[in-house]
């Protein structure tokens, strides 16, 4: 029978899109078998390490950070869905490093293979320090020793295009981009604050910034993008910053309340189970997973909450203030916004 190559076209579209979805599904399961982070481990006392793929020694292109969400709904892909909806979320693990698919994968330090599953290897290399190597064909095994850079640990799996490689310092997972680590990797552009807002709870709709009373919720909208272009479907799409960080001031440049911390990526990761402590609702990740909807191509959404828990209002004087925030990546790269409120918790509605 003649199949028009539309169809032709339209079927491989799809079954690549399955088994697109079907890897991001082993990731998400991954990231939530992972070993959760324990106390804050010191910085690297290991040298540095190279890539996985070869040329060994010259940057390849990151297209998936540190922290960055990982999110897999249940729900149907709509609004309530992603405000409401139950899954399966996690904070990514590692790093995704772009690589064709068949592509050779070595280890970034020598070792003893330790565990081998049917997509991913772990090699421990000594002294507290492993590292995990995903989205391969394993052609290696059990116990066996390893070399840097001479070894073939696996080849990149059809549809991946990516390795994701996990570092561990004495078993607590440790980011890859710190300087000392994953090398050379430079940074030059800077993450972009994109919009502030403010709820009466986590999940519920905003509230007008002119008049805020009580407690509330302060979410940033905020996001980097990969420091070198991304090959394939994933070019152009957002990464998390490293650190994020707010203050209130008068208009006229007075703090109120100085720089606090609301995320920081730069070292290790909070559990998962507290994934929606940092991350606010209406977050979901590149490529969203909904039930058996998997969203081709489609950027994601990182809502970061600035406090775990609601911020009182009444800690500052009624009156105007700006509200700014402050996202920074792994070489120090600054982007800023201002979000302009009033606070009001004396009775009545009539402003100063």
């Amino acid at each position: 029978m003649f199949v028009p190559e539309t169809k032709r076209r339209d079927a491989r579209r799809v079954a690549t899109a399955v088994a697109i979805a079907a890897v991001a599904l082993t990731l998400i399961a991954g990231a939530l078998a992972a070993p959760q982070p324990g106390p804050t481990p010191e910085p690297a006392s290991h040298g540095p390490f190279g890539y996985p793929v070869k040329p060994f020694h010259r940057e390849h292109p990151v297209r998936g950070y540190f922290g960055d969400p990982r999110t897999l709904f249940y729900s149907p892909p709509t609004l309530d869905g992603v405000m409401s909806g139950r899954g399966s979320f996690s904070f990514h693990q590692g790093v995704d490093i772009s690589a064709p698919d068949g592509t050779a994968v070595y280890p970034v330090e020598s070792g003893v293979v330790t565990e081998v599953t049917p997509t991913w290897v772990h090699v421990d290399s000594g002294n507290g320090r492993a590292f995990e190597y995903w989205h391969i064909k394993p052609l290696v095994h059990r116990g066996e020793h390893v070399e840097v850079d001479q070894t073939v640990l696996g080849q990149i799996l059809r549809p991946a295009e990516h390795v994701h490689l996990t570092e561990f310092e004495s078993g607590v997972v440790v980011n890859p981009l710190a300087p000392g680590r994953l090398t050379p990797f430079t940074d030059t552009t800077a993450p972009r604050v994109q919009s502030i807002y403010v709820r009466g709870a986590d999940a519920e709709s905003n509230l007008l910034p002119g008049f805020l009373r009580g407690r509330i919720q302060i979410v940033a909208e905020a996001y980097d993008r990969p420091t070198m272009p991304v090959p394939g479907i994933w070019n152009g799409l957002p990464t998390a910053p490293a650190v994020l960080t707010w203050r209130i001031q008068r208009p006229n440049g007075k703090i109120v309340l100085p720089e606090r911390v609301a995320i920081d990526f730069r070292t290790t990761l909070p559990p998962n189970s507290s994934f929606w402590t940092f991350y606010a609702r209406g977050t979901y990740q590149n490529m969203c997973v909904f039930g058996p909807h998997y969203s081709y191509m489609e950027s994601g959404q990182y809502l970061f909450k600035l406090t775990p828990e609601p911020f009182d209002t009444r800690t500052v004087p009624d009156g105007v203030y700006d509200l700014v925030v402050t996202a920074t990546d792994m070489r120090g790269n600054r982007g800023t916004l201002a979000e302009r409120i009033t606070v009001h918790n004396r009775p009545g509605w009539i402003g100063s």
